[in-house]
This record gives C-alpha cells, sequence and structure tokens, in this order.
C-alpha cells in the first residue's frame, strides 16, 4: 500500500541496528558518513567481541544479546527508527523480541529478502509503522541501491526520513512493495552478475593466453571502469556500449558473438530464476 501523504516532515534523532551483519553493519556506516551523530545510535549483535570492535570502530554504542537477553528491547526503546538486520527466518521473532519496546511511532526497517510488509507487520503491535527495503551489496563502499516499500501504517513522511537516512550508502528509490520481487532480482542479485562477468572474462584471458593472475587484473579493472563511467546519473548503457562498438571492429565481433551464445536471453532467464526464488521463500516463510 502506498504511504499516506497527509503528515509533515519527521525529525529523526534516535537509530537502533538490531543485528549489525554485513549489510545492517554497511547502512550503519552509510549513514554515518552522511553526518549523523554515532552518539545517538545503538547497535545489537550475538557476541560481545564483534560488539567491542564495532563500538571501537564506529563510536555507536553496541551491546551483545549473547550476555544480555534483553539486548535488542534496550537498543530500540526511544529509537525513531529501527534497522531489522537478521536474516528473513528470523525476522518476524526480532520482532516479536522488540515489539515491547517501540515507541508507537518508531518506524521499522527491514533489510531482509523475501518477509513481506504483512508478515512484519503482523509480528508487531497494531498500526506500527513498517518500511521494507531491498538493499544491494555495494552499500559497503557506498555504492549501493536501494528499493523502499510503505507498510499499511508509514506515512509519507517515515518512508521519505528512511530515504534519508539511506542516501548516504547509494542510490535509493520508493516502489510497490510487488515490485521488490523484480528489484532483487535486478540490483540485490546483481552484484553477482557483475562478479560473474569478471571472472568470465578472466578466464576467457587464461584460455586466449595471458597468465592467470594478469587476466584477472584486467578483468577486475574494466569491470570497475565501465561501472565508474555508468556511475554518472545521465550515463545511458546502450550510448557507451555503442561508443566504444567501432563497425566491424574487435567489439562488434565479440558482442555479435554474445548475441550468438544467447547471453542477453540468459541474463533474462537468471533474473527471472531469482524473481521466483524470492517468491517461493516467501511462501515458504509465509508457511
Amino acid at each position: 500500500m502506498a504511504p499516506s501523504n497527509t503528515s509533515s516532515p519527521r525529525t529523526i534523532q534516535r537509530l537502533a541496528f538490531v543485528g549489525t551483519g554485513n549489510m545492517n553493519g554497511a547502512i550503519l556506516r552509510g549513514i554515518l558518513a552522511g553526518g549523523f551523530d554515532p552518539g545517538q545510535i545503538t547497535a545489537t549483535v550475538r557476541g560481545p567481541e564483534k560488539a567491542a570492535r564495532i563500538a571501537a570502530d564506529t563510536g555507536v554504542r553496541t551491546l551483545a544479546t549473547g550476555e544480555d537477553p534483553e539486548a535488542n528491547g534496550t537498543a530500540v526503546a526511544g529509537a525513531d527508527v529501527v534497522f531489522l538486520g537478521v536474516k528473513p527466518v528470523g525476522i518476524q521473532d526480532a520482532c516479536r523480541d522488540i515489539a515491547a519496546s517501540l515507541s508507537p511511532g518508531t518506524v521499522v526497517v527491514s533489510v531482509a529478502a523475501a518477509v513481506t510488509v504483512a508478515m512484519i507487520e503482523a509480528a508487531l503491535p497494531a498500526g506500527q509503522p513498517v518500511v521494507r527495503s531491498m538493499p544491494n551489496t555495494p552499500l559497503t563502499v557506498g555504492k549501493g541501491v536501494v528499493a523502499l516499500a510503505g507498510g499499511t501504517s508509514a506515512t509519507a513522511a517515515d518512508v521519505e526520513a528512511v530515504t534519508e537516512l539511506f542516501s548516504g550508502a547509494g542510490l535509493v528509490r520508493q516502489v510497490a512493495e510487488e515490485q521488490l520481487d523484480a528489484v532483487s532480482a535486478v540490483s540485490g542479485s546483481g552484484p553477482a552478475y557483475a562478479f560473474y562477468l569478471a571472472e568470465a572474462m578472466a578466464e576467457a584471458g587464461e584460455a586466449l593466453g595471458l597468465d592467470a593472475g594478469l587476466s584477472r587484473d584486467l578483468a577486475r579493472a574494466t569491470v570497475a571502469g565501465a561501472g565508474a563511467m555508468l556511475d554518472d546519473p545521465q550515463a545511458d548503457a546502450s550510448a557507451l556500449r555503442t561508443a566504444v562498438t567501432s563497425p566491424n571492429g574487435t567489439t562488434q565481433a565479440a558482442l555479435e558473438g554474445f548475441d550468438a551464445a544467447g547471453i542477453p536471453a540468459g541474463i533474462a532467464a537468471g533474473a527471472r530464476a531469482a524473481a521466483e526464488r524470492a517468491a517461493q521463500i516467501t511462501r515458504e516463510l509465509a508457511g
């Protein structure tokens, strides 16, 4: 459901991160890079050693659930926004764990794939604002992509506040929830597609007689450089491809070889399989 447009802008003063693994950790660092005060953030992890490491690295108060079973509730008490960074299978349990400690207006943001807004809302107090997100791993280098969908009680101001928080770590777009499986197939899983391409390019170079290390370096730097060219919001992949494809040249020969091998169709089939798998996981989690 689209968020209401009748609310005033929100001021976000306190944040909580429940489960601070790779993805939630990347989001945390992106928010800090955007200038948010670390003294106004509380995070939780399972072990005390990791808690101490995150606290030392970020300046954020970090609690260990392995030492204190009430740590998640302590972290979210008084928070304006809570980021849930646990695995999909654990999202609903995490919601039930923190439900009694949430303020009525606290926005709960899930970063887990396949767990629907309805499933999250069912495990939280009635009327709790929920925003479902689909981030990807380039958040760790400030080049991520995040899609957001507001729940039934999330206002436009709630979704805008979450958008602003994510914006320090990459591109943020608001979508309808039913589009999130497709988003997952393009940007959620997409970094793996780029890494797959780099692997294939390196293997092709070796097959052509290049040293393995040299071929890996060439492929890695080429994919990274092409990605940097696409980083311009005005960049168009088709135009960039055309610009480096001389008629009857080597690049044209390569692209014709890709087309003959069915690579575009293969990418479409892979994306479709990813979206279908996301929908299947949702059905499994719904029981």
